[in-house]
């Protein structure tokens, strides 16, 4: 089984990519998280990857941590979630966020990831809430670039981005460099965060 690929990043897109490894180009679907930490093509890259093998295809499926990786596994051990599924749930929410759901039983958060219905959310929480204890808390991705006092309008902005239509994932990664970039975090406001993030998403 291939669990990892060093090599030559040969194309991207929206969902997947190709490795040249050894001459060979591995295509790898990813989440949104991987292709977005992709450097430009001809540099090398570390991808990790599971391989999922069915009857007529070998598929490979890339993360850019172990982390994500086993969170993936943990997805696809649930009924009715396949590897495209679990794929498209990581890339609309973080590890972390999708941990403190599946641990609250917050069903109405589950149920707004792409494919994912009520009875799917409930699959996960009833089946994984004891599995993913090991993930980081949620606040643990924010520390550093957001001070705990600022916590609640971290949250109000990028709750305010998603609904918009923007995914979890890039909504977080926006605000986090606006942030970051910013010379006084504690002047920013939810309407100034939005509007910069914004030219980010955009």
């Amino acid at each position: 089984m291939i669990a990892c690929i060093r090599g030559e990043l040969f194309y991207k897109s929206d969902e997947r990519l190709i490795v040249m490894a050894g001459g060979v180009g591995y295509e790898v679907f990813a989440t949104a998280g991987c292709l977005r930490a992709l450097p430009e093509r001809g540099h090398q890259v570390l991808i990790h990857v599971h391989t999922h093998v069915r009857e007529d295809a070998l598929m490979l499926y890339g993360f850019t941590d172990e982390a994500e990786k086993e969170i993936f596994h943990l997805l696809i051990s649930v009924s009715g979630i396949g590897p495209r599924l679990a794929l498209t749930i990581l890339s609309g929410i973080s590890p972390a966020e999708l941990s403190a759901a599946i641990r609250n039983e917050s069903i109405a958060r589950l149920v707004q990831l792409s494919g994912v219905g009520k009875k799917t959310a409930e699959r996960l929480c009833l089946e994984l809430k004891d599995k993913v204890q090991w993930v980081p808390d949620f606040q643990e991705p924010r520390r550093g670039t957001v001070a705990t006092r600022q916590d609640e309008l971290w949250l109000d902005t990028v709750s305010a981005l998603v609904n918009l239509g923007y995914p979890q994932n890039n909504a977080e990664d926006a605000v986090r460099q606006v942030v970051a970039d910013s010379d006084d975090p504690a002047a920013l406001t939810l309407e100034k965060i939005v509007r910069q993030a914004l030219r980010l998403l955009t």
